[in-house]
């Protein structure tokens, strides 16, 4: 009794592995979730609302309660980092300066495992490009194992990290799509971590905390330390592994 989906949205790979249910309509309307998101948040494309938004072409009247949700969260977590988190100050697909994708990803996926739980579905694990949101066990019964990619090598695990959930797991790194996350404060890609991984009992906050993180380098790692609930493992270039005491918990 299980639901096995995979959809290319939002310029990555969806999987979702709902275990404890074979109702497939769920996977249909998580589907069509996704689909929606893209249709609405993405840069890359030239009639979305956000493209639109960025450009100051985008009434009031047109500003939904999920863009309002979004721009809302974006401008608390920029106040919470001095301006780290910062996406009416990125360089966009779209020619902007205006790129939440930092944040949409993270809270999209939180949004459709929150619909899950809410239909009463307990084991799960859905995974967004590595950002992962999971509840209950595995198709075993047993605690979820999250692997987090060697920052050289694609065929090699870093770290693995266990957990019954809710819980989520964030990565940010330069291995797949190279120096792309910006300081906005500067202008300048960041490369001072290979990687960084934040885990926590939301994806929205722990997506963004994990760029936040990146962007801040090791400074990170204190910063993060006063958001309770949340604990992070840095890799640096020389591959040492540095992270916060709670981690060993999932470890």
């Amino acid at each position: 009794m299980s639901v096995h989906r995979v959809q290319q949205v939002m310029g990555t790979t969806i999987s979702m592995d709902l275990v404890d249910t074979h109702d497939t309509t769920l996977a249909d309307r998580l589907e069509a979730w996704f689909t929606h998101v893209d249709h609405t948040f993405s840069p890359y494309r030239e009639d979305s609302p956000i493209t639109r938004l960025g450009r100051g072409e985008l009434g009031d009247h047109e500003l939904t309660d999920e863009i309002l949700s979004v721009l809302e969260g974006c401008e608390q977590l920029c106040a919470d980092s001095d301006g780290v988190f910062d996406v009416w100050n990125l360089p966009s697909p779209n020619g902007t300066r205006f790129d939440p994708c930092g944040y949409v990803k993270g809270w999209s996926v939180q949004r459709a495992a929150d619909l899950l739980v809410e239909e009463g579905v307990q084991d799960f694990c859905l995974n967004a490009g590595g950002d992962i949101a999971l509840r209950g066990r595995n198709h075993k019964g047993e605690v979820w194992s999250v692997g987090v990619r060697h920052p050289h090598d694609a065929g090699l695990v870093a770290l693995v990290l266990h957990g019954e959930g809710p819980l989520a797991v964030a990565t940010s790194g330069t291995y797949e799509r190279g120096a792309h996350i910006v300081d906005p404060r500067t202008g300048d890609a960041v490369t001072d971590l290979a990687s960084v991984t934040v885990v926590g009992p939301d994806l929205t906050a722990a997506d963004a905390y994990a760029t936040t993180v990146f962007a801040m380098g090791m400074d990170g790692l204190t910063w993060l330390a006063a958001h309770d609930g949340y604990e992070c493992a840095a890799i640096t270039h020389d591959l040492r592994l540095v992270s916060t005491p709670g981690l060993g918990a999932y470890r």
